[in-house]
């Protein structure tokens, strides 16, 4: 099996932190890179190797927020098909339908325990995103 490749990205570095912690806390083969913004995703994005298996995004970053990101990959010049998973420590329907309807794959509200945020990170790597349609009913994960 391949290794999985997730590129995460978050402005706030406390979070990318937990986030590393939790990846390396999973019993698998897991390649994380982080960025601390939209622009430095997208460049990583455009300008492979590596191509992420899975890419995790916040939503409030200053520059290119979280939405803008996932507008670009999705109905930009340079269309992307990898699964994006929105992990945000908002929860307002308003903010996860617009999410939804932009493209994204699953909206995961941050949570608060260590156990609880590798428990969603390992539902989103368990998901068969070829075969997966996200539906009102199953787009929001909640751990």
């Amino acid at each position: 099996m391949n290794d999985i490749i997730i590129f995460y990205t978050d402005d706030d570095e406390d979070d990318l932190s937990i986030f590393a912690d939790a990846v390396d806390s999973l019993q698998k083969k897991i390649i994380l890179q982080t960025y601390t913004g939209g622009e430095k995703l997208l460049s990583a994005i455009y300008n492979p190797p590596p191509v992420p298996t899975v890419v995790f995004l916040d939503l409030n970053m200053p520059g290119k927020n979280g939405f803008d990101v996932l507008a670009e990959l999705r109905n930009g010049d340079f269309k992307i098909n990898i699964p994006i998973i929105i992990f945000s420590t908002s929860n307002e329907p308003g903010i996860i339908e617009k999410c939804r309807v932009l493209g994204a794959n699953l909206f995961i509200t941050k949570p608060v325990l260590m156990k609880d945020i590798v428990k969603s990170i390992n539902h989103a790597l368990e998901i068969d995103w070829e075969n997966f349609i996200p539906t009102i009913g199953n787009f929001v994960y909640k751990s």
